[in-house]
């Protein structure tokens, strides 16, 4: 497949990736992702050239406003909320950042009436963010965690309604799962049964934005709460994460909360009580890095000036993990080195290729010392793309896999 050619994120006609770099690749010139066989588009993708402005004016701003940048901070962060919104097709909800999910995943939880409904619900799937919280949280009998199982995938909904009842808080599942990037499908039937017994639902998004489009009315998700951020796919860097709050949320009272909360109001706080602010206020922080804001900021312009929209961007993904499925299989490897999982086509996988191998990390070195860089969960070996990278690269990633399983 290494001479075909198909229109490549970024290009305006199809183009011969025998004979060029993909032609998105010259606006990460930092990353020198055109030089390189940068699969970790699942994890750590490139950042295009902007976020580095992006940064050098968090920097110029600091110096010229000393303590008066935080308006311009907030004018950072509200493009930032615009560009979520607008991957999760959004009009009613509103956004909460923070430096990552897993701070507003401990507001959130803070906010749920747990001691009258002590039960959540689970998979045995979810990052771990959730993952770890949960089981600690569980370890000291503060909650019942329900896990269940997270194979098949097309099964997980149906089990997550059964495990909700009345004692349940919420359900927190992902929409796209972290470890083998099958798609959860079924999750408005869950958000459907959470609001039938008063329980949240908080879907993990993370997997699916700017690979899978995703509108929350048409998936019947317009009550739910979302979380995600920038690290992967959105190219926005560390300091991105978000918590998309469902109207009708306005009077949950986090107990994990920081003093931004009432930033606007300091001068008029609430007597005989903590008050919040408004809207994302709620979930707000502390003194934060803002320059993360100003790199996501330039980085979702880059994404609209380019046209790289959600389904643009899920042909290409879709095209790429088919590209290394097809080169894998076309290998003929000893399956008892590694292995992929043919349980589900391809069109139920999200951004990446998993395969498996009980010498995963031994595998991962093999290809690190070729120049491929991916990484190991357990026995689980992630081959991510990115809309930057070419064929040729996804082909010599896929020939760097065969040396080093045959080389074992």
């Amino acid at each position: 497949m290494s001479g075909t050619t198909h229109p490549q994120a970024g290009a305006g006609a199809p183009l011969d990736t025998a004979q060029h770099p993909n032609p998105l690749a010259r606006h990460y010139t930092r990353f020198r992702v055109a030089e390189r066989l940068l699969l970790t588009g699942h994890s750590h993708q490139a950042w295009p050239d902007v976020g580095y402005e992006g940064q050098l004016e968090a920097w110029n701003d600091a110096a010229a406003l000393v303590d008066e940048k935080w308006p311009r901070a907030a004018e950072k962060a509200d493009r930032v909320r615009r560009g979520y919104a607008k991957l999760l097709g959004d009009r009613t909800g509103s956004i909460a950042l923070a430096q990552n999910t897993h701070d507003l995943l401990v507001k959130f939880l803070s906010a749920l009436p747990l001691p009258k409904r002590p039960k959540l619900v689970t998979t045995d799937g979810e990052f771990h963010s959730i993952r770890r919280q949960l089981d600690r949280l569980a370890e000291e009998k503060w909650v019942e965690v329900v896990k269940v199982s997270a194979a098949p995938p097309g099964a997980i909904a149906e089990r997550l309604i059964a495990a909700t009842d009345a004692r349940t808080a919420a359900v927190l599942a992902s929409s796209v799962l972290y470890k083998n990037a099958h798609v959860v499908p079924g999750l408005g039937d869950v958000l459907r049964h959470c609001r039938r017994v008063g329980a949240e639902l908080l879907v993990d998004a993370y997997h699916q934005l700017n690979v899978l489009p995703c509108s929350l009315e048409a998936d019947g998700l317009n009550e739910a709460f979302v979380t995600g951020g920038g690290y992967k796919y959105c190219q926005l860097g560390e300091g991105n994460g978000f918590l998309r709050v469902p109207p009708g949320r306005e009077t949950l009272r986090p107990i994990v909360t920081g003093w931004f909360s009432e930033f606007a109001h300091l001068s008029e706080r609430v007597k005989g009580g903590v008050g919040y602010g408004e809207g994302p206020a709620t979930w707000a922080s502390a003194t934060y890095d803002p320059t993360s804001s100003y790199r996501a900021a330039r980085v979702f312009e880059f994404f609209e000036a380019e046209r790289l929209t959600p389904e643009l961007l899920r042909d290409t993904y879709a095209h790429q993990v088919r590209l290394l499925a097809e080169r894998f299989d076309a290998l003929d490897l000893d399956p008892a080195r590694i292995t992929r999982d043919r349980s589900l086509p391809l069109a139920g996988i999200g951004g990446f290729l998993s395969l498996e191998s009980p010498r995963s990390v031994e595998i991962a070195k093999g290809l690190r010392s070729r120049g491929a860089l991916i990484d190991v969960r357990g026995n689980t070996l992630r081959f991510g793309p990115a809309p930057y990278l070419s064929d040729v690269q996804l082909h010599a990633a896929m020939d760097a896999l065969a040396e080093a399983v045959r080389s074992l």
